[in-house]
């Protein structure tokens, strides 16, 4: 027998987390065609590189709001992907796209 971990959230919060993770993946996405539409070549090579890390930090942001939208949808949001267990909701609050606990974080960074 399995033990589900999944934590349980409350359902409006879910739903108000839900609304502005659309929020802000629509911002991203608008950012992301705004420095993909403005990737002019100025022949300066500092600009170049900050459009490129300003490219590739929107395109993580969508990445992780994507994947926070898809574990609410499909009822895994909350629960560590490295152990299973419940990520605490004081996390969630501060990092809503955490994929996994602290200590697990912490093992996945070395």
């Amino acid at each position: 027998m399995s033990v589900d971990h999944r934590p349980t959230l409350d359902q409006s919060w879910l739903a108000d987390l839900r609304a502005s993770l659309a929020d802000d993946f629509a911002t991203q996405t608008a950012r992301l065609r705004e420095l993909t539409e403005l990737n002019a070549d100025t022949g300066d090579p500092g600009e170049a590189h900050n459009q490129a890390a300003l490219l590739l930090a929107t395109r993580q942001n969508i990445e992780q709001i994507t994947g926070a939208l898809n574990r609410i949808s499909d009822g895994t949001y909350g629960a560590c992907q490295r152990c299973g267990q419940s990520i605490p909701a004081e996390r969630l609050e501060i990092l809503p796209h955490a994929r996994f606990c602290v200590p697990c974080q912490e093992k996945q960074n070395r």
